[in-house]
C-alpha cells in the first residue's frame, strides 16, 4: 500500500484545507467542491485527508459498514445484532468519470431474482463510501444522471436501487468531495447548490512558495515513507484536533445575533432557497468548534459566508463565482456583531484558536505560507490589434478595425437539433440511443446486462418451459433468455459557431445584437451539455478563437472581446470549420456536430469570393454536417444571401428575430443535413 502525501505538508491552499477539515469535523456541512486549474494539489489534499479521519467501528462482515452499536435495520446484509465490532481506517472511495450507474449504486442479479426469487445485490461505490469519503475527480464531466443520484444519496443518507419491482435500500452517509477544472466545463447551478462549501484554488505566483512546493514534492517522490515520518507529529496533532472539535461541536451555541447575521447575509446576496442559510449556520458552528470555542462569533459567520455563498449567487452560467467582501462586511456590521465570547473561552490565537489549519513543519517556511488566493495575478495580455487592410480598386477595405462591443441581453432560443438517431455522449439536444430515457425495444445483451426488458425476457423464456422441465409456478429462465432494453434519450452535440466579424457586420448596434444571439445559443448549449467551438472570420483569414471544449463560458469570454472590421472571407471561415470538424470526428466519432454560421451571407476579398464560399459550403454538405445559418442581414432591402448559403450547406436559415423561442415562427425541430432540402423557418 502506497504512503499518502501528508495533509500538513500541502503548501498554501489554506481555504481548501480549511474546507476539508470542517467537513471532517462535521459531515453535515455538506461536502466541498474544489474549483481550480490543473496542478494545484486538489487531488493530493483530498487523498491526504483520509489519514486524518478517525477510525470507524463496523459490524464484522457487513459490506455496508454498519455501526455495531446502531446497525441499519434494513441493511441488505442484516439483520445485525448489536455488539462489539472491528475498527478500520476511514475509506476514501474514488468515483471515476466513466463509471456506470450500476457501478455507483450497485446492481441486482436479475437472473437470480427471476429464477430464484432472491434479492442478490452487489454493492456499488456508494456502499463502499458509507461512513467515509466519496471523492469525485472532474465532477463537472460526470454524466448528469450520475450526479443526480450521487447528490440525492448525499442529501438523504441512503441509496435506493429499484429495478423491475425488486428494491434494495442501504445507508450511504459520506463526506462528498468534488474537484473540477472550470476550463473543462461548469456544473449546472442547481447542482452547485447541493455542495455545502466551495473553494477556488490557484497556483501561487510567489517564487519562494513555488520553490517550497517543488522541494517537498521531490522529497516525497524520493522516499515517501521517510517524508511522511518527518510530518508524523503534525499529522498526529491535526488528527487530535479533529477529534477534539468533534467532541466540542454539540456544545457550541449559535446565538440569535449570529443567526440574524446569517439570514441577513443570505438575503443581501439574493441566494435562492434556504439551503444557504442552513449550510452557513452549520459551517459557522463548526468553525467555532474548530477554534476551540463554544460560541459563534461574527468572524465565524464571515468565514462561513466566504465558503458557502460564492457558488450560490451565480445568476447565470457565465457569472464567475465570487463574493463582494466589502458588501459582506457592511452587512455584518449593519446587523450587529456576533455574540461575545465568554471570558473563559480559549485564546483565539492560541493552540485551539484561529480558523486556518496549521502549516508550519519541519520543511515549512518560518513566516507561514501565503494563501495562493492572495498571490498577485498575472497582468492580462492585451489583444494584438489586427492590421488595417489595403484598399482594393480605390474602395476602402471594409470598415477597418473597430473595438469590441458589448453583447445584447441574451434570450431563450429555439431548439436546434441534429436529425436522425445518434449514439453520442448523454446530453439534452438531439435524439440518441442512451442508457436512460424511454424504452423503445429490446435486444440480446452485449456484455453485462444493465437494463432488463422484462416482457421480452419472459416472452423469450416462455416457449421453452416444458422442455426445461418446469413443474412449479416459477419461471425457468436461462441466460440466453435475458433481453436488454433499448432506450432513446438525448445526446449532447458539438456546436461549432462560425461568426462573421467583418466590416459588413461592424455597425455597433448590429454587432451587439449578433453577439447577444450567439451568447443566447451558448447558454442553450450549456444547458444541453454540448461541446462548443468558436471560429471567427474577418480581414483576410479565419481563426479558431476557441477549439472545441466543454467550457461554454470560455467561448462567452472570447465572444465578448471579439473585434470587427475588414473584408468578409466567408470561404476561409467555412474551410476552417471543415478542418476543425474533420479532426473532431477522429477524436470523438460518436459526437455529432451542428454547424452554426452567423453571417449576413456577404463574401468579399480575393478573386470570385462568392464562388469560393459556395464550394466551401458544399464540402460541409458532402460530409452530411447538420447546419443552420443565422441570417444577420438587416434593413428594408434584403439580398437573401444567407438563405442561399444555407441552401448550399443543405441546412436551415433563421433570422435573428426567428431565433427567439417566443417568436411566432414556431419551434425549430431539426436542422437539415446534406440530404434535406433547404428551408427557411417562417
Amino acid at each position: 500500500m502506497s504512503t499518502p502525501y501528508p495533509f500538513t505538508a500541502v503548501v498554501g491552499q489554506d481555504d481548501l484545507r480549511l474546507a476539508l477539515l470542517l467537513n471532517a469535523v462535521s459531515p453535515a456541512v455538506g461536502g466541498v467542491l474544489v474549483r481550480g486549474e490543473k496542478g494545484t494539489a486538489k487531488s493530493t489534499a483530498v487523498r491526504a485527508l483520509s489519514a486524518l479521519l478517525p477510525e470507524v467501528d463496523v459490524v464484522v462482515g457487513c459490506r455496508f459498514s454498519c455501526a455495531p452499536g446502531a446497525p441499519d435495520p434494513v441493511c441488505p446484509d442484516g439483520p445485525h445484532e448489536t455488539g462489539p465490532g472491528s475498527s478500520r481506517p476511514a475509506r476514501v472511495v474514488e468515483l471515476p468519470v466513466g463509471a456506470s450507474e450500476d457501478r455507483l449504486v450497485g446492481a441486482l442479479d436479475i437472473e437470480r431474482a427471476l429464477a430464484e426469487g432472491v434479492k442478490a445485490f452487489e454493492p456499488g461505490l456508494l456502499a463502499d463510501a458509507n461512513r467515509g469519503v466519496l471523492y469525485v475527480d472532474e465532477v463537472n464531466l460526470l454524466h448528469d444522471h450520475l450526479v443526480d443520484l450521487l447528490l440525492d444519496a448525499a442529501a438523504m443518507g441512503s441509496s435506493y436501487v429499484e429495478r423491475e419491482g425488486v428494491s434494495v435500500r442501504h445507508a450511504a452517509r459520506f463526506l462528498l468531495v468534488g474537484t473540477m477544472n472550470p476550463e473543462e466545463g461548469e456544473l449546472r447551478p442547481q447542482l452547485l447548490d447541493r455542495f455545502g462549501l466551495t473553494v477556488e484554488v490557484a497556483a501561487s505566483r510567489e517564487p519562494d512558495l513555488r520553490v517550497e512546493v517543488v522541494r517537498r514534492r521531490l522529497a516525497y517522490d524520493d522516499d515517501p515513507a521517510a517524508f511522511a515520518a518527518r510530518w508524523a507529529d503534525e499529522e498526529d496533532a491535526l488528527r487530535a484536533r479533529i477529534v477534539a472539535a468533534r467532541a466540542l461541536l454539540p456544545e457550541v451555541r449559535l446565538g440569535d445575533a449570529a443567526l440574524r447575521q446569517i439570514a441577513a447575509t443570505c438575503a443581501a446576496f439574493e441566494v435562492d432557497g434556504m439551503r444557504a442559510d442552513i449550510v452557513m449556520a452549520r459551517t459557522a458552528t463548526t468553525l467555532a468548534a474548530w477554534a476551540g470555542r463554544t460560541v459563534v462569533l461574527a468572524e465565524d459567520v464571515r468565514q462561513a459566508a466566504l465558503l458557502a455563498l460564492p457558488h450560490r449567487r451565480r445568476r447565470n452560467p457565465f457569472d464567475a463565482p465570487g463574493l463582494d467582501e466589502e458588501k459582506l462586511d457592511d452587512t455584518l456590521e449593519e446587523f450587529g456583531g456576533g455574540d461575545d465570547a465568554p471570558e473563559d473561552d480559549p485564546d483565539p490565537d492560541g493552540p485551539g484558536g484561529g480558523g486556518q489549519p496549521p502549516q508550519d513543519g519541519p520543511e515549512g517556511p518560518q513566516d507561514g505560507p501565503v494563501d495562493a488566493a492572495e498571490a498577485p495575478e498575472e497582468p492580462a495580455q492585451p489583444e494584438e490589434p489586427a492590421q488595417p487592410e489595403e484598399s482594393r480598386g480605390g474602395r476602402p477595405a471594409g470598415s477597418g478595425e473597430q473595438s469590441a462591443v458589448k453583447a445584447a441581453e441574451p434570450f431563450r432560443t429555439k431548439m436546434l437539433s441534429v436529425p436522425g438517431l445518434g449514439e453520442g455522449a448523454a446530453g439534452r439536444r438531439s435524439r440518441a440511443r442512451t442508457d436512460h430515457g424511454r424504452t423503445t425495444g429490446s435486444r440480446r445483451p452485449q456484455g453485462v446486462l444493465t437494463k432488463l426488458h422484462l416482457a421480452a425476457t419472459v416472452q423469450a423464456a416462455a416457449p421453452h418451459q416444458r422442455a426445461r422441465g418446469r413443474s412449479g409456478r416459477g419461471l425457468v429462465v436461462r441466460r440466453d433468455d435475458l433481453r436488454q432494453a433499448t432506450r432513446e434519450g438525448r445526446e449532447g452535440n458539438l456546436v461549432l459557431f462560425v461568426v462573421d466579424a467583418s466590416g459588413s457586420m461592424a455597425a455597433r448596434q448590429r454587432m451587439s445584437a449578433v453577439k447577444g444571439a450567439v451568447l443566447s445559443l451558448l447558454l442553450d448549449a450549456y444547458q444541453r451539455r454540448d461541446k462548443v467551438g468558436l471560429i471567427t472570420f474577418r480581414g483576410k483569414d479565419a481563426m479558431v478563437a476557441l477549439p472545441p471544449t466543454s467550457s461554454v463560458d470560455a467561448a462567452a469570454v472570447r465572444l465578448e472581446t471579439l473585434p470587427t472590421g475588414g473584408r468578409t472571407p466567408l470561404s476561409a471561415g467555412l474551410l476552417k470549420a471543415h478542418d476543425v470538424l474533420r479532426v473532431e470526428r477522429m477524436r470523438d466519432p460518436a459526437r455529432r456536430p451542428l454547424l452554426v454560421v452567423v453571417t449576413d451571407g456577404r463574401a468579399t476579398g480575393g478573386p470570385d469570393p462568392v464562388a469560393l464560399g459556395t464550394r466551401a459550403a458544399r464540402l460541409h454538405a458532402a460530409d452530411g454536417t447538420a447546419s443552420v445559418v443565422v441570417d444577420c442581414e438587416s434593413g428594408p432591402v434584403r439580398l437573401g444571401l444567407a438563405g442561399a448559403l444555407a441552401g448550399e450547406l443543405g441546412g436551415t436559415a433563421v433570422t435573428l428575430d426567428e431565433l427567439r423561442a417566443d417568436s411566432i415562427a414556431g419551434l425549430v425541430r431539426d436542422v437539415q443535413g446534406a440530404s434535406g432540402a433547404h428551408r427557411r423557418v417562417a
